[in-house]
């Protein structure tokens, strides 16, 4: 059994769905597994993971949309308000989704559904630097 980690840097870009298909499918080139398990973190509290659909923008609009009505900014709630009114939302936001995803390899490629991508969800408004910990293992 072969055993592969990386770091990879991703823009964040601001707010939003941002794709990482292609990024973590390099990874999976290089650790030269056939078969096996990927797992992909996040090292941020601020931003999350998502496979979602990546042949419909609207599909990633209305998600990004409704996170926003459910976690709203400047709730008079929030305590966590000295890095912008988007810090806390970003927060729970990150907390109702995932920091990891695990996806099974086959035939060196992540074994993603016909219309599934692996997506950054970047919760603050501003462009970050976030960094990926790809870890991979199998034959």
């Amino acid at each position: 059994m072969k055993l592969h980690q990386e770091r990879i840097g991703v823009r964040g870009g601001g707010r939003g769905l941002h794709e990482i298909t292609s990024a973590v499918n390099q990874v999976v080139g290089r650790a030269d597994v056939r078969t096996g398990m990927c797992q992909v973190f996040v090292q941020h509290t601020s931003a999350s993971l998502l496979i979602q659909e990546n042949a419909d923008p609207s599909a990633r609009s209305d998600l990004e949309r409704w996170f926003d009505r459910l976690v709203p900014e400047h709730d008079p709630l929030y305590q966590h308000t000295a890095e912008g009114p988007d810090d806390m939302p970003a927060h729970l936001k990150a907390a109702l989704t995932s920091t990891s995803e695990m996806i099974p390899i086959s035939d060196r490629r992540l074994a993603l559904g016909t219309w599934q991508g692996l997506y950054l969800f970047e919760h603050r408004r501003r462009g970050t630097d976030r960094v990926l910990v790809v870890t991979i293992w199998g034959t």
